[in-house]
């Protein structure tokens, strides 16, 4: 009979004790080597009263340590708050298909949930047919098809085939390869349970009938083209992203290879607000996101602002943003160091640093105006954000 695998839960940034025993030297040792930059581990020692700590470093997710251990990296927000924060990350809000989703109870429920609904999304859409496009081939046939490329057939003019350049109506594209490669990650992750797996199988099999299976890249998902024969995909390719941004390199625990499902909640912090102050800023303003600056085109060097804020009207900036998903405590030196340079790159006077707790900061830094804003992430999402944009306007006398 087989023991079922433990799981230690670990809140973000908390401390966990345990004593000597509680963990084998083997285990303490791949979470250290392993995840190191997910966990803080401290050995036991008389420092630590002869016990382990482990501290989840802004990540929340399941890391599998071998195949009777998982560790469950828990937030400190709510899960409601994290699907929520999802929900504007990956714009899941406009798609009207996750009722009822934010009832879930866990990390494990959430991840589940969405991956139950992408399973049944591409089987609707495989049911309808897959989307289809021309592709261009060569290769040698007994047969014509499409063109002779003369230049191969005369390379060997003594094979009785012939080499043909065609076109051919496949659904074997990206479109349908990113699906096929997030349903076999959301399987290799071993997080969903027999509730959801049949649903999940039976998704990845109807693509695997038409589809090599293709690494794709979590960017392979944003900024395509969508028309109206393959507009239904946007969805699915937003809630691919998901899976495949948040899934960590494979790993062996025992005789599986998993992969752990983790989220960094610094960067889902950072897209979340940049997404929600997209959608609720007056008229008159214009948020731009991630934009690159070059600063130096000899060495090529190059920095990418998180948020800067224009006027619609004169163009002007007014101020530059940078988020910082933090526990707590007064900012970094390294913090403002980056803001400030930020806001002479863009010749504005004033600088944001965006918490999701309160941190004190107002302070001149030279010619620059540089403010702690919070928008806070334990409680009401929508009362803490209109609240952080009302500061945010009335620090720009807005």
């Amino acid at each position: 009979m087989t023991a079922t695998p433990r799981r230690i839960m670990l809140q973000e940034f908390t401390p966990t004790l345990l004593p000597r025993a509680g963990l084998s030297p083997e285990a303490g040792e791949a979470i250290y080597r392993t995840y190191g930059p997910q966990v803080e581990v401290e050995f036991p020692t008389p420092r630590t009263g002869d016990q382990w700590s482990l501290r989840p470093l802004g990540w929340v997710g399941q890391l599998p340590v071998d195949a009777g251990l998982t560790l469950v990296l828990q937030p400190k927000t709510a899960i409601e708050n994290l699907f929520r924060m999802l929900e504007y990350a990956y714009d899941l809000k406009s798609f009207r298909f996750l009722e009822g989703t934010v009832q879930v109870a866990s990390l494990d429920d959430l991840y589940e949930r969405l991956a139950h609904i992408l399973a049944k999304r591409v089987l609707n859409r495989a049911r309808r047919g897959l989307y289809r496009a021309y592709m261009d081939r060569s290769d040698r046939l007994p047969y014509l098809t499409g063109r002779l490329d003369l230049n191969a057939t005369m390379r060997r003019p003594l094979s009785p085939d012939l080499a043909c350049a065609y076109q051919e109506h496949t659904a074997d594209i990206e479109d349908n390869q990113i699906l096929a490669w997030a349903l076999a990650t959301i399987l290799r992750s071993h997080v969903c349970t027999e509730r959801t797996l049949p649903v999940v199988r039976r998704a990845y099999r109807t693509l695997a009938g038409a589809v090599d299976l293709t690494p794709c890249p979590a960017q392979a998902c944003a900024d395509r083209l969508y028309h109206r024969l393959n507009d239904d995909y946007r969805p699915l390719h937003a809630l691919s992203r998901f899976f495949l941004e948040h899934t960590g390199p494979t790993h062996q625990a025992g005789d599986r290879t998993v992969v752990p499902f983790l989220v960094d909640m610094a960067r889902l912090y950072e897209r979340f607000v940049a997404e929600w102050l997209a959608a609720h800023l007056p008229p008159e303003l214009r948020l731009r996101r991630q934009e690159r600056i070059v600063v130096d085109g000899a060495s090529e060097l190059r920095v990418d602002i998180d948020l800067t804020l224009q006027d619609v009207t004169t163009g002007e900036t007014l101020c530059v943003m940078d988020t910082k998903y933090k526990a707590a405590g007064s900012p970094a030196a390294d913090d403002l160091h980056q803001v400030v340079a930020y806001a002479e790159l863009k010749g504005t006077h004033r600088a944001f640093l965006i918490y999701p707790v309160a941190v004190p900061l107002d302070t001149l830094w030279g010619t620059k105006h540089v403010r702690a804003v919070t928008f806070a992430i334990d409680g009401d999402l929508e009362a803490a954000g209109q609240a952080f944009l009302a500061a945010l306007l009335r620090a720009l006398g807005r």
